[in-house]
């Protein structure tokens, strides 16, 4: 394992290096036809208001301060910790051949970055105030690279208008992130999303990674192409499965089916999943689908929900890591016999992002193997 800088193949093989995001220079996103899929609705006037300008001194202190609790906490159980560069775009606009755009940059390292077996890959994103997101990894990634580790950048989308659908309805997009009685004509849930199929796009979240197979989420910011460039750049060697949940506003799947161990995931009980075959696999392996509570945690949630509190870091299949506040659900994990690591966090939960959004396993001590 020594030699290995960079090695991951699950959620849950023993933790020894990870990534911790870094909030610093981060920018409200002008509210975009795409962005407002990604933003809850009562929260869009003040993306109106202060799009492309810093975010509020105080939300960002209180953030950063959780980023550095998750640093100390991780380290105090034996990980190594790193932190990717701090950048500052607040007021600058980017221009490409197709489009122009301010940036947001937040610190959610797992929507930039999959790792699998030795070999980081760059998503390639599919908003565009996240183009440039990965500049904030680069040195570090190059410093594995020069190690030994595999880097890969998927293709960068062109990004123009038509990537989008532009007549996606608002008040499909009213339903984001909701918690149950969403009708069956809502765009997702009937095949519809805000990103069209015209050139491949995702975000490294919608995946996740069950050693050989992985589950690919198609949702706004992952298209099938996406997820078909993944497939066949990892090759026969693994597996790649697209899974449907039933969720209005699908954005990333590390809140709605999330793996605590070689046998065990948690379903988000109000997002199900939907496709038959994944649950005959999960099934036939006999593997336990669990559903925790609803989180509690006293925070904003401009482009979340509370669900948050599944979006927790396995250390080990002993040990996890949950929000300090999110006593029912810290009760549902020792009921299962697992031993909390609490870490105030919930003051990151404004900018979109839990506990496993804000970081990136870079070496878990394991081999791949087939669970299924």
């Amino acid at each position: 394992m020594d030699t290995f800088p960079v090695c991951s193949y699950n959620e849950w093989d023993p933790l020894e290096e990870i990534i911790v995001g870094t909030i610093d220079g981060v920018s409200v996103p002008v509210l975009t036809h795409d962005m407002k899929t990604f933003i809850r609705k009562e929260y869009w006037d003040f993306y109106r208001e202060h799009g492309g300008k810093p975010y509020p001194i105080d939300m960002v202190k209180k953030a950063a301060q959780a980023l550095d609790n998750l640093q100390h906490v991780l380290e105090a159980e034996g990980v190594t910790v790193r932190r990717p560069d701090s950048v500052g775009y607040a007021h600058h606009v980017f221009k490409t051949p197709y489009f122009a755009s301010t940036g947001f940059f937040n610190a959610d390292a797992r929507d930039v970055l999959l790792v699998v077996g030795d070999e980081i890959i760059e998503a390639p994103m599919a908003q565009r105030c996240r183009y440039f997101e990965f500049m904030r990894y680069r040195s570090l990634i190059q410093e594995y690279f020069n190690q030994g580790a595999r880097w890969t950048a998927a293709p960068k989308p062109k990004m123009c208008d038509d990537l989008y659908d532009w007549d996606y309805p608002e008040d499909d997009m009213s339903f984001f992130r909701g918690e149950g009685g969403v009708p069956d004509h809502v765009g997702p849930l009937n095949g519809r999303f805000i990103t069209t199929e015209s050139e491949p796009c995702f975000d490294a979240a919608d995946f996740t990674r069950f050693g050989r197979d992985i589950l690919a989420q198609r949702s706004h910011v992952t298209n099938d192409l996406g997820i078909q460039w993944m497939q066949r750049h990892l090759g026969s060697e693994y597996r790649v499965h697209t899974v449907k949940f039933r969720d209005p506003g699908p954005i990333h799947m590390d809140a709605t089916w999330v793996p605590i161990g070689e046998g065990r995931v948690l379903s988000c009980p109000p997002r199900p999943c939907l496709s038959p075959d994944i649950l005959e696999m999960f099934e036939k392996a006999r593997r336990e689908i669990l559903y925790p509570p609803p989180g509690v945690a006293d925070a904003e949630f401009h482009m979340s929900s509370r669900w948050l509190s599944m979006n927790i870091l396995m250390i080990d299949e002993e040990r996890v890591v949950v929000e300090r506040s999110e006593e029912p659900t810290i009760k549902f994990f020792k009921e299962l016999g697992l031993k909390t690591i609490l870490v105030d966090f919930k003051d990151h939960y404004v900018f979109g992002g839990g506990l496993h959004c804000a970081t990136c396993d870079i070496r878990r001590r394991g081999t791949l193997k087939s669970y299924f």
